[in-house]
């Protein structure tokens, strides 16, 4: 039996920071959605993608790769984020066979109204603690890694 490649020290450090990152930034995000709409980061990245959307409509398949969501979560959500009024479905005039997702009005009102603490949180959590230069290389590597995860990711297009 072969000996494992073990992580170099300098490997071990990125990883565990990644890991680290993955891990706490959703937590906080989480955290501030919840005490401002009882939403979670996954619900405002439903919403926030149908908002960026032409006419706040996206196919569910196409939502679920902008959220990085399987169908059968992004279902799920969709049908509490209906729930309250913020969402709806329907099947497309174009094709049938196809679901569509539409941001309401009262889901647009609710996007435009929590955007801004968010975007302000992420700029505090994130953003300010880096120079011009470390947002590029964090674009730069986190296309990367979405491109080994999954090269067809929307984020690539």
């Amino acid at each position: 039996m072969t000996e494992p490649k073990w992580l170099t020290p300098v490997e071990r450090e990125a990883w565990l920071a990644l890991v680290s990152v993955t891990t706490l930034l959703p937590a906080a995000l989480d955290s501030e959605l919840q005490v401002q709409a009882k939403i979670t980061l996954f619900d405002y990245t439903v919403l926030a993608m149908l908002s960026e959307a032409p006419d706040h409509i996206l196919p569910m398949s196409e939502l679920a790769s902008r959220t990085s969501s399987s169908l059968s979560r992004l279902s799920h959500v969709v049908k509490k984020l209906e729930g309250r009024g913020w969402v709806m479905r329907s099947r497309s005039a174009e094709d049938a066979r196809v679901t569509i997702a539409k941001l309401t009005g009262e889901g647009w009102d609710t996007v435009v109204s929590l955007a801004p603490e968010h975007v302000d949180s992420v700029q505090k959590l994130i953003f300010q603690g880096l120079d011009d230069r470390d947002v590029a290389e964090l674009a730069r590597i986190g296309r990367k890694l979405v491109g080994r995860l999954n090269p067809e990711h929307w984020i690539l297009r």
